[in-house]
């Protein structure tokens, strides 16, 4: 069955995660024998529900790059791109939640939490860790079989295998300095933003654009006018992503608020306020980030700092200035008639949410 997507005017997102979760649902069915065979089924089940749950917004950029370039046939082979995207997604996941030693993602525990469960104590956090980094290794190799099965013209897969291969050199730069940064609190908001742009803002909003433009035989003007968007939004989802690890509801965000501060995040929200406040307040905001046992007490001392500095009414200044500038680049971009309102739209979306 064909998929169906509707032009730039009708976008609807739901119809692009719908085809997607199609996709994936299909691909995995496909290695359901092999997974059993080798005693690996119940991985396989585990993956599959840490798969479903996704917000699938990669996949969507994707898809809507495509159109707003031109693109108006072969959406069967955009969509098994998209879904491509949305398999690595998967493996950077599990191997973030291993690197930042989260318990909980989407609301459940995260995969080497869950696999580390079912073994019994003596191995059971050595064995979470191992089988999900394998786990996220295999989501790496099935995102490049979607690429490569996706039924790409020769044109289509010269243009877009430089660009997959640039996001995911991209994101891994963007962990690294993420990792780097991590337990080392500073006030440089400059270095904050850097990671913020590799990490999220090329990875999430700019590569999956230009990868879907350039299924649609998009040129350079095209390409620089999704940058001049995608950055500024990619920034600013990324500090809403911040604000929403320190404030969000759980029951919103299915993670904790004490994740990031437990893991010591360097983040521009603690940036700002290592920068604004005086020597006392800086003295214990470094020994309250970090500390892998804070509770709601220490927390909740934490967010007043952010309050008493500024920072965090400074960060809702830096988000709206830079959807303001996501929205400017869409005003003068050479993209397919709607294509602008479904742009507009999503960038509202993403830096308006709660979760």
């Amino acid at each position: 069955m064909r998929t169906q997507i509707a032009a730039p005017e009708n976008f609807e997102a739901e119809v692009v995660i719908k085809a997607v979760d199609v996709t994936l649902e299909g691909f995995l069915e496909s290695k359901k024998n092999v997974a059993e065979q080798s005693g690996m089924g119940h991985l396989l089940k585990l993956f599959a529900e840490f798969l479903a749950d996704g917000k699938r917004i990669r996949p969507v950029l994707t898809v809507l790059g495509w159109q707003a370039a031109g693109g108006y046939e072969d959406s069967d082979s955009v969509v098994r791109v998209a879904a491509a995207l949305e398999m690595f997604h998967a493996f950077a996941l599990i191997h973030d939640d291993i690197m930042d030693e989260s318990d909980i993602r989407r609301g459940r525990p995260t995969l080497h939490r869950a696999l580390a469960e079912e073994e019994g104590p003596d191995r059971s956090e050595h064995f979470g860790v191992s089988a999900a980094l394998l786990l996220g290794d295999l989501a790496f190799t099935w995102s490049d079989e979607l690429l490569h099965t996706a039924d790409l013209t020769p044109r289509q897969f010269r243009a877009v295998l430089p660009l997959v291969t640039e996001m995911r050199s991209e994101v891994m730069f963007g962990q690294y300095l993420d990792l780097r940064a991590t337990g080392e609190l500073t006030d440089d908001v400059d270095a904050t933003m850097t990671v913020n742009r590799y990490k999220t803002a090329k990875y999430t909003v700019e590569r999956p654009l230009h990868i879907g433009a350039a299924l649609a035989g998009a040129g350079p003007e095209v390409m620089d006018a999704y940058s001049a968007y995608a950055i500024p939004l990619g920034e600013a989802f990324q500090l809403r992503d911040d604000l929403l690890g320190v404030y969000g509801d759980v029951g919103d965000t299915g993670k904790s608020r004490l994740d990031d501060l437990r893991a010591g995040k360097n983040t521009t929200l603690v940036a700002l306020a290592l920068r604004a406040c005086d020597a006392a307040r800086a003295a214990r905001l470094r020994a309250l980030i970090g500390d892998p046992n804070l509770e709601e007490a220490g927390a909740a001392e934490v967010r007043d700092v952010f309050a008493a500095t500024g920072a965090r009414e400074a960060v809702e200044h830096m988000i709206d200035d830079r959807y303001r500038q996501a929205l400017q680049a869409l005003d003068a971009a050479p993209f397919a008639a709607g294509a602008t309102t479904a742009l507009k739209h999503l960038a509202r979306t993403a830096t308006r949410r709660n979760s």
